[in-house]
């Protein structure tokens, strides 16, 4: 497959992925699927991972990939293949931006699942405080301290399954950012095979 074609369909694996994140992040602001005061909130959905990270700044390189299919490959002093590998160059710098976006988002969502959730508890046995009950992840093998948590109702399963999804949407989009530098790489110093009928009417490959 050409770099640019090659290129178009990583882009168009990003953009689905980047708006669940964007979703994820934003439902993180509703513990359990309830509305609560913004001080009861677990501090990390406010770090905006999933809506900076592999959100905004994933748009910007998932929109370079998608365009690099159809970029003018004569840009340069008549030679058909010096824009087109002109454009994959500078696409290896969109991915670079990709890869620290994601990396944001991933070890935000790290952070998180090993903190554990904000949540209502009882202090001294007496009155309720909202507060974090866990620490370095103890939750994650002992799903009996989830009940340390009096509410909001499903706050637990709620944090960890928007913060695993963010995790793991943030890992696959780190992957493909960096397959795509290979890929500008490849394209930048091989030439692109999309190049037909654009310089004179070249119908040659580069």
């Amino acid at each position: 497959m050409c770099s640019g074609g090659f290129a178009k369909c990583l882009g168009i694996c990003l953009i689905p992925l980047a708006i669940l994140c964007v979703l994820c992040n934003i439902l993180l602001f509703f513990p359990g699927g309830t509305v609560v005061d913004t001080t009861y909130i677990t501090t990390e959905a406010f770090y905006f991972g999933g809506i900076v990270g592999s959100g905004v700044l994933m748009i910007f390189p998932a929109l370079v990939f998608l365009g690099l299919k159809n970029n003018d490959c004569c840009g340069c002093c008549g030679n058909e293949s010096c824009g087109r590998r002109f454009a994959m160059l500078s696409s290896i710098l969109f991915a670079a931006v990709g890869v620290l976006g994601a990396g944001y988002s991933v070890i935000v969502s790290a952070i998180a699942m090993d903190r554990g959730p904000r949540c209502r508890t009882w202090g001294n046995d007496t009155y309720e405080e909202w507060n974090y009950p866990f620490s370095k992840g103890d939750y994650l093998s002992n799903h009996t301290l989830w009940e340390d948590c009096e509410g909001p109702k499903g706050v637990v399963t709620w944090h960890l399954t928007l913060f695993s999804m963010l995790l793991i949407m943030g890992v696959i989009q780190v992957a493909l950012c960096a397959v795509q530098v290979v890929n500008g790489l490849l394209g930048a110093l091989c030439g692109d095979c999309g190049c037909c009928g654009c310089c004179g009417g070249s119908d040659g490959a580069v």
